[in-house]
């Protein structure tokens, strides 16, 4: 499939992935030491949700549009964060979140490659002092910008899935950062439709002797491998009790989408002895 992020903006694999990584920067904003946020497929950082893509799909309309009145629980602060967004007919992508939270002192490198989508990612982040764009590879960036003289921080890795080998490119490529920098936090973004791609991104990770990692699917349908079911996320050096976090957050979004056959899994992954 191909997941640019302008034609799915605001549809229900954004209000999971994005729900996380409010709860991840909540976490790193618990601590004084200033961090730094790594998004290595940025995309256009804000989207117009009446634009001919987001129109097209209608998947914003039943995202976030269906569900942002129903939002509470571990999803509260995503909502709150979006809510002036929503209220002009836009929903922010990851860096615009990750920029809304960040102190004077962090920082956001976001990269994007697509030559006409970084010019704008660029205008729309042009007097925020805290916000470097890249034009550059993410996938090259997650090695070449590792580590940050912080020496805290997150690396959320959100590619479009437009290639067959990305699921092994992003689990090779994000064990090569790890190797760089063993003490970040990592989380890798893939949708839910091919059963096949979550096991083949834990495979590389224990290839590299990822000593562990977790992974969490929420499913806004039963899979069928036709349709969009859900997504997944795949975390390492996740925050204590994280695990917990996003058990709670899957169900608090299933109340919230109402029972068409949703769905959290949260489980440890482990790389063999």
């Amino acid at each position: 499939m191909n997941y640019r992020h302008a034609f799915h903006a605001g549809n229900h694999t954004e209000v999971f992935k994005h729900s996380a990584l409010v709860h991840l920067l909540d976490r790193l904003l618990a601590k004084p030491k200033p961090f730094m946020v790594l998004d290595t497929h940025a995309g256009l950082g804000l989207y117009d949700l009446d634009s001919s893509e987001a129109v097209r799909t209608g998947e914003a309309a039943a995202g976030i549009g269906a569900v942002f009145d129903r939002l509470g629980g571990e999803a509260a602060s995503y909502a709150s964060l979006v809510r002036p967004y929503l209220s002009e007919g836009r929903y922010p992508g990851s860096p615009t979140i990750v920029a809304d939270r960040l102190r004077l002192d962090d920082r956001l490198v976001a990269c994007e490659l697509h030559p006409e989508d970084v010019i704008i990612l660029r205008r729309n982040f042009a007097r925020t002092g805290t916000v470097a764009v890249h034009h550059r590879d993410g996938y090259e960036a997650m090695t070449a910008l590792v580590p940050p003289p912080e020496r805290r921080g997150l690396v959320f890795i959100d590619p479009p899935f437009e290639s067959r080998d990305e699921p092994d490119r992003l689990g090779s490529r994000l064990a090569a950062a790890i190797r760089k920098w063993p003490t970040g936090i990592y989380v890798g973004w893939y949708p839910v439709k091919d059963p096949t791609t979550r096991p083949r991104i834990l495979a590389q990770l224990e290839r590299d002797w990822v000593p562990s990692c977790l992974w969490a699917e929420f499913y806004r349908f039963p899979p069928d491998g036709l349709r969009l079911a859900g997504s997944g996320l795949v975390v390492v050096n996740a925050p204590w009790k994280f695990d917990e976090t996003l058990r709670s957050l899957g169900t608090d979004l299933i109340e919230a989408f109402g029972d068409e056959g949703g769905a959290i899994a949260v489980q440890w992954a482990k790389a063999p002895d």
